[in-house]
C-alpha cells in the first residue's frame, strides 16, 4: 500500500536537495555558506533515510509510489559524506530492481559513485568531474564494452551522455 505521508516527505526533501545544487553554476567552487548548506541538507537527508531504511526498508515503487522510489535514490546518491551508507544501499537497491522497485539505472549510478568513492574505476560512466582544468568522466574500467553495459541498464550510450554532462558545465 502506498505511503503518502512518506512520499510526500521524499519529494519535500529532493527538491530542497536540488535547490541546494542548483544555486551556483557548474563547475565553480562552491562559496562556504553555499557548500555548509549542501553538506547540512545532505546530512540531514542521509539520517531521515537511514531512519526510513531501517524501519521499513528500500522505499521502492509500491511503498512511495515511482517519482518518490527515484528521490529516494536521489538522497542516497547524494549522501557522498556517508560512503559506508551508500556501500549498504547497494544490496537494498540491487534487490529492488530485482523485484521491479526501482530503475537499474539508479542502481547503476549508485555503483559507479561509490566506486569513484574507493577509488576505483567506475562501471557505467556516469561519473565525471575536473580533472587539471578539464570536465570529462572519470575512470572506467573496461571501455570497449561501455555502450554495451550502458544499454543493459537502460543508459544513453556514452557518447550521447557526455554530449549531455559537457553542455550543463560548458
Amino acid at each position: 500500500m502506498l505511503d503518502a505521508e512518506l512520499r510526500d516527505e521524499l519529494l519535500c526533501r529532493m527538491d530542497r536537495d536540488q535547490a541546494v545544487r542548483t544555486v551556483a553554476p557548474l563547475g565553480v567552487p562552491l562559496p562556504r555558506e553555499i557548500d555548509e548548506e549542501w553538506d547540512a541538507v545532505d546530512t540531514d537527508n542521509t539520517a531521515f533515510l537511514k531512519g526510513v531504511i531501517a524501519e521499513r526498508g528500500w522505499p521502492g515503487n509500491d511503498m512511495v509510489g515511482e517519482e518518490a522510489a527515484h528521490a529516494a535514490w536521489v538522497l542516497i546518491q547524494h549522501a557522498d559524506l556517508d560512503l559506508e551508507f551508500q556501500r549498504s544501499c547497494l544490496p537494498l537497491l540491487r534487490a529492488a530492481v530485482d523485484a521491479g522497485q526501482a530503475k537499474p539505472s539508479n542502481l547503476a549510478y549508485l555503483i559507479d559513485r561509490v566506486r569513484v568513492a574507493e577509488g576505483r574505476p567506475q562501471v557505467y560512466g556516469t561519473q565525471y568531474c575536473m580533472q587539471n582544468g578539464v570536465f570529462g568522466p572519470r575512470p572506467t574500467e573496461d571501455p570497449d564494452h561501455l555502450d554495451e553495459r550502458r544499454a543493459e541498464v537502460g543508459l544513453a550510450p556514452r557518447a550521447d551522455y557526455d554530449r549531455t554532462m559537457r553542455d550543463l558545465y560548458e
